[in-house]
C-alpha cells in the first residue's frame, strides 16, 4: 500500500474472537493506526464514553451489551463517529438491523484482511473529505427542511433530527447534484468509497432513512426520488 495519509488515526476494534482480533489488531497497527481492542459491549460502551475515537469497528454477537445497541448508542450520542459493522456471512437481516442500528458499513465475515483494510482508509477519507466540503455549505434549506452539516443537526418543520456522519455525506452528494440522476453505484463509490460492485442494499437503506426524515409523505417522495434503473435525484 501507498503512505497512509491517516497514520495515528485512533481505531476501536470491538471484537470477542480472539484470534481474529489479534490479526486484525496486529494488521491494523502496522498500517499506523492507534488501535484500542476491547472484546465485550459493556468495555465498549465505557471507552465510547471516556475517549475520542476516528472509526470503531464494531462486531455484532458481543457478550454483556450486543453490537447493535452499541451502535444505537454511539448514534445518539456521537453521530460524527463512523462505524464499520463486522457481519456474518448470509446474515442479510443482520446488516439491514447494523445500518438501521446507525452503522455506516458492514464487512461480511469471512473477509480479506486488504478488503477490510481498504473499507477503513475510504472511511477515513471520506470523513476528512466532509470535514472540508462543509465550509462551502454550512446550512441548506428546502421544502420546509434545514440542514446544518456542521454540527449534523437537521429540522423537518419543526422536529430536530440528528443525523449521523454518512446521513449527512449523503445528503450533500446528492444535494450538490440536484436535478441529475446519482446511480447507487456512483453513491458507493464517492461516499462510501467502496467498490461499486458491492451489493447496494447499504444505499437503499440510507435512502429511506432519509426519506423517513425529511419527506411529509416517505412513499410518495417530492424531494429524494428513485429514477428507475438508475438510482436516485434530488430535487428542493
Amino acid at each position: 500500500m501507498n503512505e497512509n495519509p491517516f497514520r495515528e488515526n485512533r481505531i476501536l476494534l470491538v471484537e470477542d474472537e480472539e484470534s481474529l482480533a489479534k490479526g486484525l489488531e496486529y494488521n491494523l497497527g502496522e498500517e499506523g493506526y492507534r488501535v484500542e481492542w476491547v472484546t465485550d459491549g459493556r468495555q465498549a460502551l465505557e471507552r465510547i464514553g471516556n475517549n475520542e475515537y476516528d472509526l470503531v469497528i464494531l462486531d455484532i454477537m458481543l457478550p454483556y451489551v450486543d453490537g447493535f445497541t452499541v451502535a444505537r448508542e454511539i448514534r445518539k450520542t456521537l453521530p460524527q463517529l463512523p462505524v464499520l459493522m463486522l457481519t456474518a456471512r448470509g446474515g442479510i437481516q443482520d446488516r439491514v438491523e447494523g445500518l438501521e442500528a446507525g452503522a455506516d458499513d458492514y464487512v461480511s465475515k469471512p473477509f480479506h484482511l486488504q478488503e477490510l483494510l481498504l473499507r477503513v482508509r475510504g472511511m477515513l477519507r471520506r470523513k476528512n473529505w466532509y470535514k472540508a466540503s462543509v465550509e462551502e455549505m454550512p446550512v441548506y434549506r428546502f421544502g420546509g427542511n434545514e440542514i446544518r452539516f456542521t454540527n449534523f443537526m437537521a429540522l423537518a418543520g419543526t422536529q430536530e433530527i440528528q443525523l449521523t456522519l454518512y446521513e449527512a455525506m449523503l445528503m450533500k452528494y446528492l444535494i450538490e447534484r440536484k436535478g441529475s440522476a446519482v446511480s447507487r453505484q456512483e453513491l458507493l463509490a464517492n461516499v462510501w468509497n467502496t467498490d461499486p460492485e458491492l451489493e447496494t442494499r447499504t444505499v437503499d437503506n440510507f435512502i429511506a432513512r432519509l426519506r423517513k426524515y425529511f419527506e411529509a409523505d416517505p412513499g410518495n417522495p417530492r424531494h429524494i426520488k428513485s429514477v428507475r434503473g438508475v438510482g436516485y435525484i434530488f430535487s428542493d
